[in-house]
């Protein structure tokens, strides 16, 4: 089977990264499933890494914040609107683990639920890649920095505390899971990358590789999961991420110019 053309932002994207940001110092992305380790890695997220402006900023509208999504055109073939959940999702990341943070992280990659029951999805999008049969899901959350920052912080202690565990699904099935860190582009004000593998302990069993990107944009945060049975496209994780956080931005600076 002939392998598929190379991956290549659209227009629509590159003209994006243009636009909006002079200052973006690491477009490139990276070119592996794996990326290579920048000479300056993305820090550790704590509270006081980049702390929220003073003044808090008024809320994104329900408008501006479906603006702040990314869109199937901005990654390009072969992307497309989502149509459904990913069989995984149920079948694999429906598990619990005997460690208290291994079972959380679980719980929320299965939930796409990271801040707790007061963050407010303020916009949600999926897209499908219809060649590796990946999927992404996007999310715009709306809550208070220092929680966030929090939560972040929390993220970044996974792969030192979970970074080897046996779960076990809703089915009795044991699986292994791994998790590390993955380096994501330097936007936003905080940051965390993970990456997880999640390897049922059967015959022939497939392995679920799921890349997990959060930031924090001023007073709001970008979510986003990408995960697929197949090869994982991590060069849509960073694009997605980086386009993702110039976009809010952007939206943010209009906002306040109107108000």
């Amino acid at each position: 089977m002939p392998l598929p053309p190379a991956r290549v932002l659209t227009a629509s994207a590159l003209a994006l990264g243009v636009l909006l940001t002079a200052s973006a110092c690491s477009a490139g992305g990276p070119k592996a499933a794996t990326p290579a380790k920048s000479p300056v890695a993305s820090p550790t997220p704590t509270p006081s890494t980049a702390p929220p402006s003073p003044t808090a900023a008024p809320a994104l509208t329900e408008a501006q914040a479906r603006a702040a999504l990314i869109t199937a055109a901005d990654l390009g073939e072969p992307w497309s609107e989502t149509q459904g959940a990913a069989t995984w999702r149920d079948g694999m990341l429906k598990a619990s683990a005997e460690e208290p943070d291994c079972g959380r992280l679980l719980d929320s990659l299965y939930a796409e639920e990271f801040f707790g029951a007061d963050a407010r999805t303020s916009a949600v999008t999926g897209l499908d890649d219809d060649w590796d049969e990946a999927q992404i899901r996007y999310q715009v959350v709306v809550h208070p920095p220092a929680e966030v920052d929090r939560t972040l912080a929390w993220l970044g202690t996974l792969p030192r505390k979970c970074g080897q565990f046996t779960a076990v699904t809703s089915t009795g099935i044991q699986e292994q899971v791994e998790v590390s860190e993955a380096e994501l582009p330097e936007v936003g004000d905080v940051r965390q990358g993970l990456r997880v593998t999640v390897t049922a302990a059967t015959a022939d069993a497939p392995t679920l590789t799921l890349d997990l990107a959060a930031v924090r944009v001023g007073d709001d945060t970008i979510l986003l999961t990408n995960g697929s049975l197949a090869d994982l496209p991590a060069d849509a994780t960073w694009a997605a991420t980086e386009l993702g956080a110039q976009r809010l931005a952007e939206v943010r600076k209009q906002g306040r110019a109107q108000v």
